[in-house]
């Protein structure tokens, strides 16, 4: 049997089905989830909040750093990406319990600067079984405007068998933000954005952009077995994108052909 890391943080929730709903509808979907219905792939991203009072939040709205995030010296916090394993369906008005623990952590020399690297774990259980598994992998950087330091953003694929053109409202990301609990001010705080973290409008969430992409591997592949995905160029608001897809391989091409997300996916 293995043994649980000494530092691993438990959470627990019900799994409520119309927080389900609430982001089907946000997506331009019916709702259609009730009680014991399995989520789709990623949706357990609306559970398990990290409850924090306003006076134990950083300057960008996240819970400061410290206990399950170290503190890397660094104030710019990306979701750079992550990898997930779906070993059972989450069931919805099931409660669960998410187990945490920080994986790795490492400092690096970028082009931009320093960098901060910190893998969390995440594994999800459900009626004692061990569900999803997913790792996070999260990046920190100097603040201050230094995004056009960052290295110029890659070429999207242009050999796609499937595409889906995808837009992003400012309500759209604002409700997803508040169904993920996510408070980082650069998803609807347009003067933060620009002034303090340097970004030409809001940032659309990478979460968000996996979660259409994973949705979009399900509709063609089926159940999911693993899925990994990796943010490459930020994507804003006001800039249409396209999902696109050939066999298990997946990304999001923004304007101009530049790559913003690259995803992989395995059937079940």
């Amino acid at each position: 049997m293995a043994v649980e890391p000494k530092d691993t943080q438990r959470q627990s929730d019900v799994m409520d089905p119309a927080r389900a709903c609430a982001l089907q509808v946000a997506l331009g979907e019916t709702p259609s989830i009730a009680a014991g219905d399995a989520l789709p792939p990623f949706f357990h991203q609306l559970y398990f909040w990290t409850l924090q009072p306003p006076a134990a939040l950083g300057r960008d709205g996240h819970p400061k750093v410290g206990g399950l995030i170290p503190d890397m010296g660094l104030p710019r916090r990306m979701w750079a990406g992550g990898r997930l394993r779906f070993d059972a369906p989450l069931r919805a008005g099931i409660p669960a319990e998410r187990r945490s623990t920080c994986e790795a952590q490492v400092h690096k020399q970028g082009r931009s600067g320093p960098l901060g690297f910190v893998t969390l774990r995440h594994e999800i259980w459900q009626a004692d079984t061990l569900c999803v598994t997913e790792w996070q992998d999260l990046v920190y950087r100097e603040g201050a405007n230094d995004e056009t330091q960052a290295p110029p953003a890659p070429m999207a694929r242009e050999d796609a068998e499937c595409t889906r053109e995808a837009t992003f409202s400012e309500t759209l990301l604002f409700r997803y933000s508040a169904l993920t609990f996510n408070g980082h001010r650069i998803h609807y705080d347009q003067d933060y954005a620009r002034d303090v973290e340097g970004y030409r409008g809001l940032v659309v969430h990478g979460p968000l952009l996996a979660q259409l992409l994973m949705l979009m591997a399900q509709d063609s592949l089926g159940p999911l077995k693993t899925f990994g995905f990796r943010a490459t160029a930020p994507l804003m608001h006001h800039e249409a994108s396209t999902l696109c897809r050939t066999g298990g391989d997946l990304w999001v091409r923004g304007p101009g052909g530049r790559q913003c997300m690259v995803a992989s996916a395995e059937a079940a």
